[in-house]
């Protein structure tokens, strides 16, 4: 993840959710993960939980397979920001 987070994420998770997130808040998370993370299923879905209840947005069980499936496939090359914007964009 670069240093900073991307305004737009911070906008998009504050449009969808009514909760202000700080670029402290994400940074947060984002120091728990490690490089192996992204290959990692128990990992990604403590992950997926984290960032959830930061953003107050429920994930069902199928959208937390598509997301593991979406970074799994993706090689790790999903950042912290674009699993934001995909929880964001989802609804239970």
């Amino acid at each position: 993840m670069s240093k900073n987070v991307p305004k737009d994420v911070l906008n998009l998770v504050k449009s969808k959710t009514g909760k202000t997130v700080t670029e402290k808040d994400i940074k947060s998370i984002a120091d728990g993960v490690k490089p192996g993370t992204s290959q990692d299923e128990i990992q990604l879905r403590k992950l997926i939980k984290q960032v959830s209840t930061m953003v107050n947005v429920p994930v069902s069980e199928e959208t937390t397979r598509e997301i593991i499936q979406a970074v799994k496939g993706s090689g790790g090359k999903l950042g912290l920001d674009t699993l934001v914007k995909l929880l964001a964009g989802k609804k239970k």
